[in-house]
């Protein structure tokens, strides 16, 4: 059954549920009024005239195309809900139409909006089944307020997903709907990021660098102005792009719009995203980028030289310390190392920092020792180098570790203690000393010829775990 209505009928339709299987709007008004509800089985076309959704929370069920033709008005209220609920292949046709809130249940084939077809959303946009693709010409836009929800592997937006928010304030991080989050050093008005995905298309929804041999994922988000600050990227295992190791992911940004991929600025150190797929990258406040994406170690997007050439990086025992030894080829702005070290190889933290050189084509070499490692009571010692940019890149070299050797025949009786306890099995005239758990000497004695050496802690001493070291090799003596 088909309806065409003519020229200046106009059709209430009441809080009663009403049902079509097409219908054609040629000229008349279309109202439903005190929450309708209007079931049509097939396309619906407003060819001209008015399609009135705007009083009350009305319900608009659409199992075929939806089609607002560009001389023909559509009102949708603030409440209104439309939903395409077809079991094949949708189109959202409304030439820059505006809806306050779309569902999405397509069980087979999906929504597309054709070329040079722009909607709107000022409520929720709800995916309920199927995908949503975007014509590359065309921008399905949420407006200030709007939330996307339901987004999930087989189920998000593909195409051009633009976010915009009226207000954007300095030092916060403000959330968009579209996997894009954005904390600015500067208070911003009426900014618009655009996401580009799934279109697997290089330099529009996923960069590469120059020579195109690498690449990132399937996703770029653009910025209606260039942004400083920090910003926070996400997606989808369907936007992978043909990458599987996410352990060293990086965010990278650039501030032309790509059509080349020799200018790409990684923005962030490498973080594992392996379950997340979140990076946070930090744009240097001497500039301002508007395109942003993510890539991994092994497939860097720029193709400027590394800030530092490492050469060697080495961690050794000398004696009871670990001496730490680095060269570098060459470096570009570089500002310091910070070491770093680990006694479980998860956690680490930094011990001390060597300035770098800025910016040099020479080799050069590093060291810094790290003493009595005993106090870390462990039997492995993990170091790492993390190299800081003058502008505040960082990235992080490999681990290295070293082997703390332990002295048969040591131990400590009693323990857990009180306050004393004896240590047996160290050599005659070997030193001992007792650190506290922030690595504070407290105590300090020498094993008589027995091999024996009575340790008694200071009068209000705290509770906690305490380092006995001997020599190279360190126990633990919990105090209670």
């Amino acid at each position: 059954m088909k309806h065409a209505l003519p020229l200046a009928l106009l059709l209430t339709l009441p809080a009663a549920a009403a049902q079509a299987q097409n219908l054609t709007n040629n000229g008349a008004t279309i109202s439903l009024t005190n929450g309708a509800v209007l079931w049509v089985g097939s396309t619906l076309q407003n060819t001209s005239g008015t399609l009135d959704l705007s009083s009350g929370s009305n319900q608009l069920y659409v199992g075929g195309s939806l089609t607002n033709a560009a001389g023909a008005t559509l009102q949708a209220g603030t409440a209104s809900t439309v939903t395409l609920n077809g079991a094949a292949t949708q189109q959202l046709d409304l030439q820059g139409g505006q809806l306050a809130n779309l569902t999405i249940n397509n069980t087979n084939g999906g929504v597309n909006v054709p070329a040079s077809s722009n909607a709107e959303v000022t409520g929720q946009l709800l995916l309920s089944s199927g995908m949503v693709t975007i014509n590359p010409g065309s921008v399905l836009r949420l407006l200030t307020g709007a939330t996307l929800v339901g987004e999930q592997g087989g189920r998000y937006v593909r195409g051009p997903l633009a976010a915009v928010k009226a207000s954007v304030p300095a030092g916060s991080a403000t959330e968009f709907p579209n996997g894009f989050t954005l904390t600015p050093t500067t208070a911003l008005s009426n900014l618009s990021v655009i996401r580009r995905a799934g279109l697997n298309s290089a330099q529009i929804s996923y960069g590469t660098n120059a020579s195109a041999t690498n690449r990132g994922v399937d996703r770029i988000w653009a910025t209606s102005t260039g942004v400083t600050g920090t910003v926070q990227l996400s997606w989808l295992p369907d936007n992978d792009n043909g990458l599987t190791n996410f352990s060293q992911a990086q965010a990278w940004a650039r501030t032309a719009a790509p059509v080349a991929g020799s200018d790409w600025s990684r923005i962030s150190s490498s973080q594992d995203a392996t379950g997340t797929r979140t990076v946070t990258g930090t744009i240097p406040s001497n500039t301002s980028f508007s395109f942003f994406t993510v890539s991994t170690a092994d497939s860097p997007l720029g193709s400027a030289p590394l800030p530092v050439t490492l050469t060697n990086f080495t961690a050794a025992a000398q004696g009871p310390d670990v001496l730490l030894r680095w060269t570098t080829a060459s470096e570009i702005n570089n500002d310091r190392f910070e070491v770093e070290v680990s006694p479980d190889g998860r956690t680490f933290q930094r011990i001390g920092q060597v300035v770098g050189q800025g910016s040099t084509s020479q080799p050069h070499a590093y060291q810094l020792l790290d003493p009595a490692v005993a106090r870390y009571a462990t039997s492995l010692v993990y170091y790492r180098l993390r190299q800081v940019d003058r502008d505040g890149t960082a990235s992080y070299s490999a681990v290295r570790t070293v082997t703390v050797s332990a002295q048969p025949g040591l131990a400590l009786f009693p323990n857990p203690t009180t306050q004393a306890t004896t240590l047996t099995g160290a050599q005659p005239g070997t030193v001992v000393t007792v650190f506290d758990a922030v690595g504070r000497q407290v105590l300090r004695a020498t094993a008589d010829a027995a091999g024996t050496a009575t340790l008694v802690l200071p009068a209000g001493h705290a509770t906690g775990v305490y380092v006995v070291r001997v020599a190279a090799t360190a126990l633990r003596l919990t105090v209670e």
